[in-house]
C-alpha cells in the first residue's frame, strides 16, 4: 500500500473502528480495554499482519504527551475536591516518595540481577516507578467498582499526580547515565523546580482559564471546548517552557476547573470524556505499533524477574513506607498496593533513552513494555477480586455516583422547584455562573414572559424571571434561596 494521506486516515479509522468494537466486548472476558489496543497494534506492526512498518520514538513520544495531556486533564475535571481533601497528605506521599523509593528499590535489583550499571539500573526503576494515570482511571470506572472509605480517589489522586516525580527522576538519571560527572545530587534543584513551578503554574493558570472561559463571549457553545482545549496546552507549554512540570500543572489546572462554575461546563465535561478515550486508543495503538515482539523475547526471562519484584515487593514497600505515620489499615494498604498499574506512561518514558541513543536504551524499552503488559494483564484483570477478597468494595445498594458523573449522565434530580425574581433582588441582572449554586442543584428552565429558555451559565437572570430548578434535597434548595434572594 502507497503511504498516502488518505491511506492513513483509512488504516487509522480501520484500527479504531477495530479498537471499539472490540473494546466493547473485551470486559466479558476479563481482559482490559487498554491491553486490547495496545495488541491491535501489535498486530498491525510490521511484525503482524497488518505490516504496518513504524519505528520512530520521536513521533511515538509526541503523540504520548499529547495524549497524556487530554488523559490527566479528564482525569482531574473529574476529580471531586471534597473527597481529595481528606486524603491529600496521602495522595501527595503517594505521589512523591512512594514513587521515589518504589525507583529506587526497584533500580537496585535490577542493578543486581543485570549487567546495567547502577545509574541505568535507576533509570529503568524510574521510568516505571508510577502508576499510569491512564489505565487507573480506565480501569477503575470501567469496572465500576465502588471501594470503601476513600481507596479510591486516594488511587485517583495518586495516579493523576505521581507522573511528575517519575518524570523528573527519568531525566535526571538519563542525564546521569549520560554524563558521568554529573553527581546524583544535582536531582534535588531539579525536583523542586519542576514541583514548584508546576504546582505553581497549574493555580494560576486554573484561575487565569476560569476567568476566560466564565468572560469571553463566544457565539456558539461548541467553541467552550475548544477555548479549553487551548488553555489546556498554553498552560502545559508555557509551565514547561518557565522550567516547570507540564503534566503537574494541567492536572492541578483541570482540578481546579472541574470544581468551579463554568459556562458550559457540561458541555466541556462531556467533550473530556471523549477525547480521554479517544486519546487512550491512540496512544495504545501508537505504542502497539513502535514495539517489535521479537525483540521482547529475549528479555522475557529478566522481565518477568523484574515485573514481578514490582509488582509483589517495590510497589508495596513504597505504599508501606510512604504511609507508615498515616491511619489507615492494613486492606487499604494492601490493595492501594496492588493497583499499582503500569501503561503508557512508562512506555512514553521508555522512548527518552531511545531518543537519547544511551547504549542499553532497547533494552530498557523493551523491558518497559513488558513489565507494563504484564502488570494491566495480572493486575488489571484481578482488581475486582482482589477487592472483594480483602473486603474493601461497597455493597451494591451503597454505591453513589460523584457529581461530575451525575453532570454527564444527565441524572434526574429527586424534585423540582419554581422560583419567581423580583425587582431588586440579589440574582436579578446576574449571571447564573455568577450565584454558586450548590453542586447537585441546576436551573433547566427559566419562563420569561410567555416564552421559555434553556439556559446556560452566561444567561443573565432577569426580574420577573421564574427559574424551575432540580436538586438533590430541600437542603440544596434552601441554599439555592439563599443564592438567588439575597439584597444586594
Amino acid at each position: 500500500m502507497n503511504v498516502t494521506i488518505e491511506n492513513i486516515l483509512l488504516v487509522g479509522s480501520i484500527l479504531l473502528l477495530i479498537s471499539i468494537v472490540a473494546g466493547k466486548t473485551s470486559y466479558r472476558f476479563g481482559v482490559p480495554t487498554l491491553l486490547l489496543f495496545l495488541t491491535i497494534g501489535m498486530l498491525a506492526g510490521s511484525e503482524g499482519i497488518g505490516g504496518i512498518h513504524f519505528d520512530n520514538p520521536k513521533i511515538a513520544q509526541f503523540i504520548g504527551i499529547v495524549s497524556l495531556n487530554f488523559i490527566l486533564f479528564s482525569g482531574g475535571l473529574d476529580t471531586n475536591w471534597k473527597s481529595v481533601q481528606p486524603i491529600l497528605k496521602e495522595g501527595i506521599l503517594l505521589s512523591t516518595l512512594g514513587v521515589l523509593l518504589t525507583a529506587v528499590s526497584l533500580g537496585l535489583f535490577v542493578w543486581y540481577v543485570t549487567d546495567f550499571t547502577i545509574y541505568e539500573s535507576l533509570l529503568l526503576g524510574s521510568i516505571v516507578s508510577s502508576t499510569d494515570a491512564a489505565a487507573v482511571f480506565s480501569i477503575l470506572r470501567s469496572k465500576s467498582l465502588s471501594l470503601k472509605s476513600n481507596i479510591r480517589p486516594t488511587l485517583e489522586l495518586e495516579s493523576g499526580s505521581n507522573d511528575p516525580m517519575a518524570y523528573v527522576l527519568t531525566i535526571a538519571f538519563l542525564n546521569l547515565v549520560m554524563y558521568r560527572d554529573q553527581d546524583v545530587l544535582t536531582i534535588f534543584p531539579l525536583f523542586v523546580q519542576q514541583m514548584a513551578l508546576g504546582a505553581m503554574a497549574g493555580f494560576v493558570f486554573g484561575k487565569l482559564s476560569k476567568f476566560t472561559i466564565n468572560h469571553i463571549s463566544l457565539d456558539f457553545e461548541g467553541l467552550y471546548p475548544v477555548l479549553s482545549i487551548a488553555l489546556m496546552f498554553i498552560t502545559f507549554s508555557a509551565t514547561d517552557f518557565m522550567g516547570g512540570n507540564g503534566f503537574l500543572a494541567i492536572y492541578i489546572c483541570a482540578v481546579y476547573l472541574g470544581n468551579a462554575d463554568l459556562i458550559h461546563k457540561k458541555t466541556i465535561l462531556k467533550m473530556y470524556d471523549g477525547l480521554a478515550w479517544l486519546m487512550q486508543i491512540v496512544l495504545f495503538l501508537t505504542l502497539g505499533l513502535l514495539v517489535f515482539p521479537s525483540r521482547i523475547v529475549p528479555y522475557i526471562g529478566v522481565g518477568m524477574m523484574i515485573s514481578l519484584f514490582l509488582i509483589f515487593f517495590a510497589r508495596p514497600v513504597g505504599v508501606f513506607l510512604s504511609l507508615m505515620f498515616v491511619k489507615m489499615g492494613l486492606k487499604p494498604r494492601l490493595y492501594i498496593s496492588w493497583v499499582g498499574l503500569r501503561g503508557a506512561v512508562p512506555i512514553v518514558f521508555a522512548t527518552y533513552p531511545l531518543l537519547a541513543g544511551i547504549v542499553q536504551a532497547d533494552m530498557i524499552f523493551n523491558i518497559v513494555f513488558f513489565i507494563s503488559v504484564t502488570s494491566i494483564l495480572l493486575q488489571g484483570t484481578t482488581l475486582p477480586m482482589v477487592a472483594k477478597w480483602l473486603k474493601v468494595v461497597e455493597q451494591d445498594e451503597n454505591k453513589t455516583l460523584s457529581e461530575t458523573d451525575k453532570l454527564i449522565l444527565d441524572i434526574p434530580k429527586s424534585s423540582l422547584q419554581e422560583f419567581e425574581i423580583q425587582p431588586g433582588m440579589y440574582a436579578a441582572g446576574r449571571r447564573i455562573v455568577d450565584l454558586h449554586f450548590p453542586d447537585s442543584a441546576f436551573i433547566v428552565m427559566i419562563r420569561r414572559g410567555g416564552s421559555y429558555i434553556r439556559p446556560g451559565g452566561s444567561t443573565t437572570i432577569l426580574a420577573d424571571d421564574v427559574l424551575m430548578v432540580i436538586a438533590d434535597n430541600q437542603e440544596d434548595f434552601e441554599q439555592v434561596k439563599t443564592s438567588l434572594y439575597k439584597m444586594g
